[in-house]
Order: C-alpha cells, then structure tokens, then sequence
C-alpha cells in the first residue's frame, strides 16, 4: 500500500496489495493507523522468522538448478543474517544469545523442513519475489509472488508459508492472495495453470486453475477498494471487535480495542 497526498491534500490510494487488503477488511481502523497515520507497526518473532527464511528461498531459487543445495543454503543463511540481526525490529525483540540462537534454529528447522518437502534442484524456477504492479478490474494491484515455476502443464505459482497451515474454514481466505497472483501474471501475458501454498511446517495446498476462484478474488480486492475510498471520502474507519484487538499493535490507541482485549484477557497492566 502507497499512500499520498495530492495537492488538495486529499488522500490519494496509489497501490494494493493483498496483505493491506486483508489488514483493512479484519479491521479498518487497524488500517488507517498503518496506512494513514503510518503509527509503528513492530514484526514479531512469527514475521521476522517469516522475512528470514522467504530471503534465504529467494537467493536459493535464483541460483543454478544444481547448487540448490543445503550447503548453499547454510551459506547464504550465514550471509543473510546481518541484515536481520541490524533490522530495528528484530533488535526490538531484545533478545539475549540464547533467544537469538534459539531464532536461528527455528528459521533453519523451517528450511530443514521444505528440503524435506522438495528438492529444489528438480524445480524449473523462472522467477523468484516477481513484483507485478498491474490494473485488475480497475485497482493498481501490487504484489510480490515468492516464486513462479515451470511444470509440465504450463505455470506454477507457489507461496511460502513458514506459519501453520489454516483450518478448512479459513482456507479460502488463504487461497485469495494466490488466485490474485494468477490475475495479475495473466495480465503481464504469464497465465498459470496451478497455485501452490507450501506451508514450510510440512503441508502443500495445490490447486488447478479456478476462473471462478480468480473472478471472486478480483471482484473482492475491487470491493475492498471500494469500500477503503469510501472510509476516506468519509473520514470514518470503523472498528472490529474480536480476539486479535488483544495482538493488535495498536490497541493502546483505540479505546474500544483495549476494552475488547481487557474484556477477553483481563487488565493489560
């Protein structure tokens, strides 16, 4: 998500993605702090476990067939691990040597795992983090696919997911961000013909190419940039109230959230 101000100081959408999308339809006030008051959003040890292990992938999936090795992998580990250790978020979890080294295991337990679940050197990569910034019914999408592949019917999108694999009712939801993959590389002239979510934890989710699932996805990112606009013409955002206003990062500065949260959990002090 890109926010500016034009010269009527209007609040101005410029991209979105399908994380912001999805932040604004769990809660849009959570949104408007994030994307308009651009409030501190801190990564926790799930998102920065998370960005750790897609750079290791990214640098592995860009080399050759044949040195998509774990040894190269460790190396790159290695080389990668300065850029996490100086990210201010990651020195915001004040961590001491053994929580650090236990943040080590646990990114390297998650690579382990996807060795375990294929071998990267029979995989015909042909791109890996592609940005695609394309009109979709309208909405300047923008998005980073973790790797596209060759496979033997045509075009593969495949998603790392390094949390746990989603419940059935909550798997469509998950499925949204990779149909809207599929959209936009048909926009930039790369139709796919199957979507993967490979959750790291040991699970794939494969599907073939659904029209149908890709005209919902599209036809929700629209709505939701609908509905964003209208919040902004408007100048309200409303607030959802449920169990995650208790992890929101921002609850401090919603009354109604940090009622819900105490309501749930007790007192935060």
């Amino acid at each position: 998500m890109n926010i500016a101000e034009s010269s009527s100081n209007e609040q101005v959408i410029r991209h979105l993605s399908p994380s912001s999308a999805s932040t604004f339809r769990q809660c849009p006030r959570r949104w408007k702090f994030r994307y308009i008051d651009h409030l501190p959003d801190p990564k926790g040890v799930p998102a920065l476990l998370g960005t750790f292990v897609h750079r290791i992938l990214e640098e592995l999936m860009l080399l050759s067939a044949s040195e998509r090795t774990n040894q190269f992998a460790r190396n790159i580990a290695r080389e990668i691990w300065p850029e996490i250790a100086d990210d201010p978020d990651f020195k915001a979890l004040l961590l001491d040597d053994e929580g650090t080294r236990a943040f080590r295991w646990q990114a390297w337990n998650l690579m382990e795992s996807y060795f375990e679940m294929e071998d990267p050197q029979q995989v015909d990569v042909l791109a890996a983090e592609q940005r695609l910034e394309v009109d979709l019914m309208g909405v300047p999408f923008l998005g980073i696919v973790d790797r596209t592949e060759r496979i033997e019917n045509g075009l593969r999108v495949t998603d790392f997911k390094t949390g746990k694999a989603p419940q059935n009712r909550y798997l469509d939801d998950k499925l949204s961000q990779v149909w809207l993959y599929a959209a936009a590389l048909k926009a930039v002239d790369q139709p796919v013909s199957e979507v993967r979510l490979m959750y790291l934890t040991g699970k794939f989710i494969d599907r073939k190419l659904d029209d149908a699932a890709v005209e919902n996805a599209v036809n929700r990112h629209f709505l939701t940039w609908k509905s964003i606009g209208n919040c902004i013409s408007d100048s309200r955002f409303d607030y959802k109230l449920g169990p995650l206003c208790n992890w929101c990062p921002y609850t401090d500065s919603c009354p109604q959230g940090l009622a819900e949260a105490e309501r749930r959990y007790g007192p935060r002090f």
